[in-house]
């Protein structure tokens, strides 16, 4: 420490108590003022920022309000109080999904320290509350928009049974996607490649495709990081792959959307896949992309968003010490030679090649026992499920 900081601290230690005193008298905009004396030096904590964020909410200014939680959560993710002052704060605004996040943040980290400030215990009762509140009204949305869709009908049986899942009201067993279970589909992790005759068309352009992808290598910056952090939701940067180009993509369709500039630089692929029923659900699939793993990069074990699906590579570059574990198989790609997996059982994938790239066409399909009303059922649902309480789109389904 300095001295100047030395010299700055009893300053700033009566910055504080004048506030507190500024406070007791009824004058918020005085002990903000104090308050801004902290900031302002650099040397505030989160107490100090959520005192701030206190007062801004007192005085009803909002975004004054979440930017002084957003220092706090900068200071530290997993502070209780600015957790659930920031799901107050998307509540407020209309985003109810973006409040049960940060709500159920903090009711997860208070459940894993039970020795929490006993003063927060109120708190957290009103999180929880707010979280049944929310869940209520999402059931309700979501029945709401399905009315007239046939959920009602006997070959929607499965479809119900998903919601029942989808809300909490049903436990799922063997697969265990993050997200969306599909009830009653085998438990399969690599699929038969019999089952697909269309991918001979697929594998038939390889060479094609893999042209096309080495000139998209040669430009530097056409990859992008595969995990990005999502907008409104808390950030505990626990993954080491979030925003690490070590496992990169570029995406030809995504989150449902074509990106007309890649496309028009692979033509190959569209053909290629012209008979193949991908799956599609408006604002989140297809996604078809090129997915790369550099030298010494492995992507974790996990389970993909949902089991209604599966997820198909057309590997092609692929150096030797690269391979992908879905449950207890583990297979090496071939290049050529594409599969489809059920993403929604644990898998995981590496290169352990000293220098050279590894590189898969991705894309997903629906899963074939899937008829054609419970498609449209799912894909209804999953739009739904979109449009209650977020105040933007859904981010791409992971896989």
């Amino acid at each position: 420490m300095t001295d100047q900081t030395h010299a700055a601290a009893p300053d700033l230690e009566a910055a504080w108590r004048d506030s507190a005193s500024a406070l007791r008298a009824g004058r918020p905009a005085e002990a903000l003022d104090q308050l801004h004396r902290i900031t302002a030096s650099g040397q505030a904590n989160t107490v100090v920022w959520l005192a701030v964020a206190m007062i801004h909410r007192t005085l009803g200014e909002r975004p004054a309000e979440f930017a002084a939680l957003q220092q706090v959560l900068a200071l530290d993710p997993r502070d209780l109080r600015g957790l659930i002052m920031t799901g107050d704060h998307h509540a407020a605004g209309g985003d109810t999904r973006a409040a049960s996040a940060y709500y159920q943040a903090a009711l997860e980290i208070a459940a894993a320290a039970p020795q929490a400030d006993p003063g927060l215990r109120a708190e957290l009762d009103r999180a929880r509350v707010a979280i049944r509140q929310i869940a209520s009204g999402y059931e309700a949305h979501l029945l709401r928009e399905l009315g007239g869709r046939g959920l009602e009908r006997p070959e929607a049986r499965r479809v119900r049974r998903s919601l029942d899942l989808l809300l909490g009201k049903s436990e799922v067993y063997l697969q265990q996607p993050r997200h969306y279970y599909f009830p009653e589909l085998a438990n399969i992790g690599y699929a038969e490649r019999e089952a697909f005759p269309w991918m001979d068309r697929v594998e038939a352009a390889t060479d094609d495709i893999r042209g096309e992808l080495l000139r998209v290598l040669e430009e530097d910056g056409a990859f992008a990081p595969y995990i990005e952090p999502e907008p409104n939701r808390p950030q505990f940067a626990d993954n080491p792959l979030s925003g690490n180009p070590a496992w990169s993509a570029f995406y030809l369709w995504k989150g449902g959307s074509p990106q007309p500039q890649n496309l028009a630089r692979c033509p190959s692929v569209m053909a290629a896949l012209e008979d193949a029923p991908l799956c599609r659900i408006p604002g989140r699939t297809p996604s078809i992309l090129f997915s790369l793993l550099r030298p010494g990069a492995h992507i974790a074990p996990h389970h993909g968003f949902t089991n209604a699906r599966y997820i198909c590579h057309l590997p092609l570059v692929v150096p030797e010490g690269c391979a992908m574990r879905v449950g207890a198989e583990t297979r090496a790609w071939v290049e050529g030679q594409a599969l489809a997996f059920d993403d929604s059982v644990e898998h995981e994938a590496w290169n352990h090649h000293p220098d050279r790239l590894r590189v898969v066409m991705i894309f997903d399909i629906w899963r074939p026992e899937l008829s054609q009303t419970e498609r449209d059922l799912v894909s209804g649902l999953l739009q739904a499920v979109d449009s209650y309480g977020s105040a933007g789109p859904a981010a791409p389904w992971r896989d």
